[in-house]
């Protein structure tokens, strides 16, 4: 049977969140398909519901879409992280208004604990919530509820199949979670995987329902103590608690350069750049980090070109989030790994060990000056939390970018770059 109705988890996830963003800017791509591309306008990472009844599938390399896309006008565009980040953002602050406590699941989902809402209409509740949050953003989203995470992820997908559900589905009954897990295929819920779904097709284990109805015994051999607490969660035991942000082990920032580079000019502008957003990284959640990571290498699926990869790891005589002191280290790294003669295709910066922004055991031979530098780091900080992102840097991350990412279908960035406001012209 069904808990106890005091404790209930509800899901709230974006529909087709990146295509909704663009839409939500730019109304006359309503009911036209649309798909996102992912870095350098590669592969589709995104698509609306007309994209997909185009049969526009998930992954596909834009250019074997070409005439697809032409014939069927089909709207596409570059990844607008700036812009997609910034709308989640305002998304998140809207759901938090209606739950004390929230778990930010991913850019487009978010779970909220009901506890002690017994006598109230959840029904009622979830609409409320989902129709403000379309209003306050633009962003049309669905809600599910239920006892556990893993049935409101179920609830969820009724939600956002069927309009009848007017976005919101709440399974609170025996009866209604049945009926949900039959019409549920196996393959489709939350934390089992291909490789799972697959195993327990050979043995006749088609949708949910049917997971439901092996023995605890058979799913614990079968699928060890992750696969039993999925089984718990289908049959209404709740048994994954609401999750806290933590502060991140190790922080990367790589990218896949626009075209490929053969000299270490631009390469070493690109690593420059990566180093100081791992050190900003690492300045807003308080931290230090103990060990830097750079590496390079070409494409791998190039096959017909000469093939490098090297990385180089270096202990920091100074646990540091210090970005000229990063960028430093980062520059030194990859001069010593850079080889003459290879069409680079990819490069990034590692920091790991991190550790608390606390006093630390210093070294004996260490003469900067940190006290210094952590006033400059946080005026930097400051003038560019005002006036925009990289509005101050070092000189080492240049200004030319050559080797940016191809972004030749990119919308503006309507709520972060005061250049891409809309313009309205009343008459």
């Amino acid at each position: 049977t069904l808990q106890t109705l005091h404790l209930m988890f509800g899901l709230i996830d974006c529909n087709n969140f990146y295509a909704s963003c663009e839409r939500a800017f730019n109304p006359s791509l309503n009911g036209k398909p649309i798909v996102v591309l992912s870095n350098n306008d590669g592969c589709v990472i995104a698509r609306s519901g007309e994209a997909k009844l185009l049969g526009i599938p998930m992954g596909e390399p834009a250019y074997k879409l070409k005439e697809l896309i032409e014939r069927n006008q089909v709207s596409v565009f570059s990844s607008n992280y700036v812009l997609y980040g910034d709308m989640s953002h305002r998304v998140m602050n809207t759901i938090a208004m209606f739950a004390p406590e929230m778990e930010v699941y991913s850019i487009d989902e978010a779970f909220v604990l009901l506890d002690g809402f017994e006598n109230i209409d959840l029904k009622e509740y979830g609409g409320k919530v989902v129709r403000t949050v379309t209003r306050n953003t633009g962003i049309p989203v669905s809600m599910g509820i239920a006892p556990t995470k893993t049935l409101a992820k179920v609830a969820n997908k009724f939600a956002k199949k069927y309009k009848n559900y007017k976005g919101i589905c709440v399974i609170d009954t025996n009866e209604k979670r049945e009926k949900a897990l039959k019409l549920t295929e196996i393959g489709d819920v939350w934390g089992i995987g291909r490789r799972y779904s697959k195993k327990l097709q050979y043995y006749s284990v088609n949708t949910a329902w049917d997971f439901t109805q092996r023995s605890k015994s058979w799913v614990r051999h079968t699928m060890g103590v992750v696969g039993e607490r999925t089984w718990m969660e289908l049959r209404g035991i709740p048994c994954f608690e609401m999750e806290t942000p933590s502060d991140k082990k190790s922080i990367c920032t790589s990218r896949s350069f626009g075209e490929r580079l053969t000299e270490l000019a631009p390469i070493s502008e690109a690593v420059a750049n990566f180093a100081a957003s791992c050190a900003e990284k690492l300045r807003t959640q308080h931290s230090y980090g103990c060990v830097l990571t750079v590496f390079i290498h070409t494409n791998p699926f190039a096959t017909n070109q000469a093939q490098y990869y090297k990385q180089k790891v270096m202990q920091l005589s100074v646990p540091t989030n210090d970005t000229t002191e990063l960028i430093n280290y980062a520059i030194r790294g990859l001069n010593s790994i850079f080889a003459n003669g290879y069409q680079y295709k990819k490069a990034g910066v590692i920091v790991s060990e991190i550790v608390p922004e606390r006093p630390l055991q210093g070294d004996l031979f260490d003469t900067r000056n940190r006290e210094k530098y952590n006033r400059v780091m946080t005026v930097m900080d400051s003038l560019n939390s005002s006036y925009g992102k990289q509005k101050v840097k070092l000189a080492a991350q240049g200004f030319d970018r050559k080797w940016k990412l191809k972004n030749e279908m990119l919308s503006p960035c309507y709520t972060t770059n005061i250049t891409d406001l809309m313009c309205v012209n009343a008459k």
